[in-house]
């Protein structure tokens, strides 16, 4: 799925959902090293545990961050299968 994000310096977040696992998930902009790190750490997490930790984060005085971003974008995921 492709993700257009709003609020943040990432554009857009790419991932891929296999049994209700993130893989391959990727950002276009924003921090690439703090952003690669995320996709890591997320790797083969459950879509449901990454939802609930990354959630409502955000950056600085900004009301989102790329990590709520990715939650809003797994809960789209969620809502259209």
């Amino acid at each position: 799925m492709v993700y257009k994000t709003f609020g943040t310096c990432s554009r857009e977040i790419s991932f891929e959902v296999v049994d209700n696992k993130v893989t391959n998930l990727s950002f276009l902009g924003g921090c690439n090293g703090n952003l690669q790190g995320i996709g890591k750490l997320v790797e083969g997490m459950d879509i449901d545990e990454v939802i609930a930790r990354v959630e409502g984060i955000k950056c600085g005085a900004r009301p989102t961050s790329c990590p709520d971003q990715l939650a809003k974008a797994l809960k789209q995921y969620k809502a259209e299968n």
